[in-house]
């Protein structure tokens, strides 16, 4: 059994509609307990087992498809994260990051996520990364194309020269993905970053996986032993 703490856990927050009907609530009731409870309780465990990254998929390329008031309210909740939320996160030294494609979202909430990059940007505890409107396959293609308009085309590519291009390219790749919900696959979360990782899925859901559950999971990360093809 191995002691070591992962470097970079990234979560897929899966489940919250399901668990907003099963209590006979809105499906935006689920994500709400979520970004105003479970989040914050999750850094904290983190911080405190001295976990340096944790990164936390909130809203993919494909969940535009939703509900439009589901897909409001979720922006709702994005603005109500990037400000009340951001500011208790940084009273605690907690780094704030994004992936994804920022440009899709209103001109407000890009505006409030900058600032908070910003002022936690010198902030050491935790850093903790909101993957927003963020697709593996997307990721690819605007890591390629700015790699296309900077390089020379007898440039060779490499591992290196490509994570440098991802969105993660200031970040360590992550060493266990934690999926709740019950589904069995990553869905193109950090396509390239992934390949090593540890899986860990649950059929617990998200408002429902707080730090007694995520100590699970990292109790059986430590019960793997990590061989990266050797």
């Amino acid at each position: 059994m191995s002691t070591v703490t992962p470097k970079h856990v990234a979560i897929i927050m899966d489940g919250n509609r399901r668990w907003a009907k099963l209590h006979g609530l809105q499906a935006i009731q689920g994500h709400q307990k979520v970004a105003r409870e479970v989040i914050e309780q999750l850094v904290d465990r983190c911080a405190e087992i001295k976990i340096p990254y944790l990164t936390l998929w909130a809203f993919s390329t494909e969940n535009w498809r939703r509900d439009p008031q589901e897909v409001s309210g979720l922006m709702s909740l994005f603005r109500e994260t990037f400000g009340v939320n951001s500011s208790r996160l940084h009273d605690k030294g907690v780094k704030i990051q994004t992936i994804g494609d920022l440009s899709k979202f209103s001109q407000d909430i890009q505006d409030n996520i900058a600032h908070w990059k910003q002022v936690t940007a010198n902030n050491q505890n935790i850093t903790v990364t909101f993957a927003l409107n963020y697709g593996g396959r997307d990721e690819l293609i605007r890591a390629m194309t700015a790699l296309r308009a900077s390089t020379t085309l007898d440039q060779p590519l490499s591992e290196e020269l490509i994570s440098s291009a991802l969105d993660t390219a200031q970040m360590p790749d992550p060493d266990l993905i934690i999926r709740p919900g019950g589904e069995q696959r990553l869905s193109g979360f950090l396509t390239w970053q992934s390949v090593y990782a540890e899986l860990y899925f649950t059929k617990v859901l998200m408002p429902d996986f707080g730090p007694a559950e995520l100590d699970k999971a990292l109790a059986e990360y430590q019960d793997r032993q990590r061989r990266f093809g050797s």
